[in-house]
């Protein structure tokens, strides 16, 4: 029997004709000769592949790709530049920058987390707790420890060698004279940036440009060596020489203290102007602020009450309403007016602070005993309408325009809207708030010839031996003249013989105004046993024309801040040899 020929391959089975026989895997595969040439060419296309990967990888991935990388190597950090210097009139420094040192981790270096935290707290204060979580940061290699240490405190740590710990030169602002001036000052945040007084007014002249530094570290997250790079270099600030004289600013915040204790009041301000130029030489509220003493700030410390704190004035702005009636010509100091003990005004009656019976008075005499009536009376005659004109003429509707954040405007309603009894109060300073720095803008125009400056505190913008460039305004606020003299011979008379005795100086004649004014309290009523009181002046015929005011708040029963001004205003003469003219 004949054998079947063998197959390599099984036969493909086939339905129907079976005249043409087809095996598929034979297909698939070629000959022996061409076999060589298929291998060759796969092995090209794979290659081309892998060239084209890595063309990409190398030509257009590669940048980014390593930028990536060393971006999560990278740490950036902002350096401050050096804050300017802030100078007294006298070149004292009110506010410096010195050297200091920022320490930082990277808490995946760090072996004794805990052990550690007891170090820095034992040098640097506070509490480990304080200080451990930075320390067992796991998701950063970077976390602040300390800002602005001193360099001392700094150094002893370095000692230590703590793994993972460093240290980064920074700076720290000082304010040699603690709590005085403290408020006109002002304060910076730990970045240095200032948040208050002239630190956050000239926070832009004062602060320069910061600058930045780069930390590169390894693949493992520890600091690559020589791998703090600094990126932009910091331009430090410019310093400023103000209008404040330390000593003299030194001496007003004691008397202050002194005042507001004796007359068991409860805050007090006090503010010393110049009238001739617009400078403010001293200036202060309580509570105190001390700049370098965080811990130390009370409620109210950071607000400067003669700037930013408007109150109705009481009777200092008697003076107001009698430079009005002068300069009209309505009335003279001879003037005489009957004053009733009583003056009924719509539903409610005006009386003086003393009972007394019904007299005629001068308007020399009214201001000197600071008759309520009848300086309504003598407003009365004026016209209430040109009262509020002569307001408005005067500044005392507006801000001044100081260079210090938050000044406030004061407030005073339209005359459309006066009330009888409004338009009486409002001549003897109720029914209407003004500021401190206001009243003594008007009381300097008063010493100088009518002038009024702009109050202002910066005198130049460099070094304490460089000229101002700034200009600050200045107007005739009185259009007529003539009634200066006569208004100030007024002044004068309320101390030599009015409720102003006890700002008497010897070898002066102060001219001033003594104030008592109502408040409203919690419930929105004047409070009927407590009063804001008051004194502001200047000293006529002299070569000074400073102007000084005082004020207690909440004071209980009559009492007076004459001997205040006094003790201030003395204390400016000898120290800048005032004298009688």
């Amino acid at each position: 029997m004949a054998s079947r020929p063998s197959s390599r391959y099984p036969r493909a089975s086939s339905r129907g004709s079976h005249s043409h026989q087809f095996d598929e895997t034979a297909a698939l595969v070629p000959a022996s000769g061409s076999r060589v040439t298929f291998i060759l060419i796969l092995f090209s296309l794979v290659a081309l592949v892998g060239a084209g990967r890595l063309a990409y990888l190398s030509l257009i991935a590669g940048p980014d790709n390593a930028a990536e990388a060393i971006a999560s190597r990278t740490q950036t950090i902002q350096v401050e530049a050096k804050r300017g210097t802030i100078y007294d009139r006298n070149g004292k420094v009110l506010a410096t920058t010195i050297d200091a040192t920022t320490i930082y981790c990277n808490p995946s270096e760090v072996t004794d987390p805990e052990g550690d935290a007891n170090l820095l707290a034992g040098e640097l204060g506070g509490a480990a707790s304080d200080y451990i979580d930075a320390l067992s940061k796991s998701d950063s290699s970077f976390a602040y420890l300390y800002r602005k240490a001193d360099k001392d405190t700094a150094a002893r740590i370095k000692d230590m060698k703590l793994a993972g710990i460093y240290f980064l030169a920074d700076s720290k602002r000082v304010y040699p004279y603690g709590q005085v001036a403290g408020q006109v000052i002002g304060l910076c945040d730990v970045d240095g940036k200032g948040v208050s007084g002239l630190e956050l007014y000239y926070d832009e002249t004062l602060a320069g440009t910061s600058g930045e530094m780069r930390i590169e570290r390894g693949g493992n997250g520890y600091a690559v060596a020589g791998g703090l790079t600094e990126v932009r270099q910091a331009q430090d600030g410019k310093d400023i020489v103000v209008s404040l004289d330390v000593d003299m600013q030194e001496r007003l915040e004691t008397r202050l203290t002194e005042e507001v204790s004796e007359l068991s009041g409860k805050r007090g301000d006090a503010l010393l102007y110049d009238g001739a130029t617009g400078e403010v030489i001293a200036c202060a509220s309580t509570p105190y602020l001390n700049p370098g003493d965080r811990s130390s700030v009370k409620e109210g410390s950071t607000s400067l009450m003669p700037v930013s704190v408007a109150y109705e004035p009481g009777s200092i702005f008697k003076g107001v309403t009698m430079a009005a009636i002068l300069e009209a010509g309505v009335l003279s100091p001879e003037s005489e007016l009957y004053c009733p003990s009583s003056l009924p005004a719509d539903e409610y009656t005006v009386t003086d602070a003393h009972d007394r019976v019904g007299e005629t008075m001068t308007l020399t005499q009214i201001l000197a005993r600071s008759s309520n009536i009848g300086t309504s009376l003598a407003a009365k005659q004026l016209g209430f309408r040109q009262l509020y004109h002569k307001i408005q003429a005067y500044g005392l509707t507006e801000a001044t325009g100081i260079d210090f954040p938050g000044e406030s405007a004061g407030y005073c309603t339209d005359v459309s809207t006066w009330s009888t009894i409004q338009s009486y109060n409002v001549s003897f300073g109720q029914g209407l708030t003004v500021t401190p720095l206001q009243m003594a803008r008007f009381y300097g125009a008063l010493a100088n010839g009518g002038v009024a400056y702009q109050p202002h505190f910066l005198l130049s913008g460099n070094t304490p031996d460089s000229q101002s460039d700034s200009s600050w305004e200045e107007g005739q606020i009185f259009e007529n003249t003539e009634a200066l003299a006569p208004l100030e011979g007024m002044l004068q008379e309320v101390v030599a013989k009015g409720t102003g005795k006890k700002a008497q100086i010897e070898g002066f004649k102060p001219a001033g105004k003594t104030g008592t004014a109502q408040y409203t309290d919690n419930s929105g009523r004047y409070a009927s046993d407590r009063y804001n009181i008051s004194f502001i002046g200047y000293i006529p015929a002299s070569t000074s024309k400073l102007v000084c005011f005082v004020g207690v708040t909440e004071v209980p029963g009559d009492a007076s801040t004459a001997s205040a001004f006094k003790d201030i205003m003395s204390f400016a003469i000898n120290r800048y040899k005032i004298t009688a003219q």
